[in-house]
């Protein structure tokens, strides 16, 4: 080999000395970079955030504020005492005069009954005999089935029968409830609560026989019309619904 001349073979461990070293001074660049972009772990971090863990939260991150916590069922703040019965002169206020007939059989009901409430009661009883009336009217026994007793329900269907065999019908539209009035009310042999509405309404009504022609009532005139029913219900039963069991036509 000539003088002076450098073998490959003895060149090779300077190059790989070189290489080494740059490998090395890049992968120190790397870590130092991820670790002020990543930061250190001390074992003191935030675990992940967890939308559920600010019910338990003591304080907000944010503002550093304190969140109240709900109270444990051993802490929860006494429930303040619950007012006594209503004055005798105020308990059917609207509803009845203080010392009558009707406010006596109310207390009498409400007696049996503590879940008894003669305002809803009023409501309700407006809404069945407004769907009473057209379902009379529309001739729709299994609606009057579910609020009339056997005995109202027959006379009921008696006369939709008779209406069908003269192919008639009703035409009947509601306008107005103008007054509902309690009438009478008693707690029959312990169980059973009865109680008297006199209804004052508006509505349309007519009849037409088989060609359409309107036989009673008019389809345009407005018709003030009175009606005393008399609603029932056994209180010692687990149905809470009350059922009409007479009608007539008031004054």
């Amino acid at each position: 080999m000539p003088a002076g001349s450098t073998s490959a073979a003895e060149r090779m461990p300077d190059v790989f000395d070189i290489y080494t070293i740059i490998f090395l001074a890049l992968a120190v660049f790397i870590f130092l970079r991820l670790r002020s972009v990543l930061g250190q772990r001390t074992g003191r971090e935030r675990p992940p955030y967890d939308p559920y863990s600010a019910r338990d939260a003591v304080r907000s991150p944010a503002a550093d504020k304190v969140v109240t916590l709900p109270p444990r069922p051993a802490e929860t703040s006494p429930r303040p005492a619950e007012a006594g019965p209503a004055p005798a002169a105020e308990r059917w206020k609207d509803i009845a005069e203080s010392g009558s007939a009707v406010a006596a059989g109310l207390d009498a009901i409400a007696g049996a009954d503590p879940d008894f409430d003669a305002k809803h009661f009023i409501t309700g009883a407006r809404t069945a005999y407004e769907m009473i009336v057209t379902a009379f009217a529309g001739g729709d026994r299994r609606q009057l089935r579910n609020l009339l007793s056997r005995e109202v329900f027959d006379g009921f269907d008696a006369a939709i029968t008779e209406r069908e065999r003269r192919s008639e019908t009703v035409e009947t539209r509601f306008v107005s409830i103008d007054a509902s009035t309690i009438t009478a009310a008693e707690l029959r042999n312990r169980s059973t609560a009865q109680i008297t509405i006199r209804f004052v309404s508006k509505l349309v009504s007519a009849t037409r026989d088989r060609a359409g022609t309107v036989i009673d009532g008019s389809a345009e005139k407005v018709t003030d019309v009175t009606d005393v029913w008399t609603f029932a219900r056994d209180i010692a039963s687990r149905d809470p619904n009350w059922k009409v069991i007479a009608t007539e036509a008031g004054q």
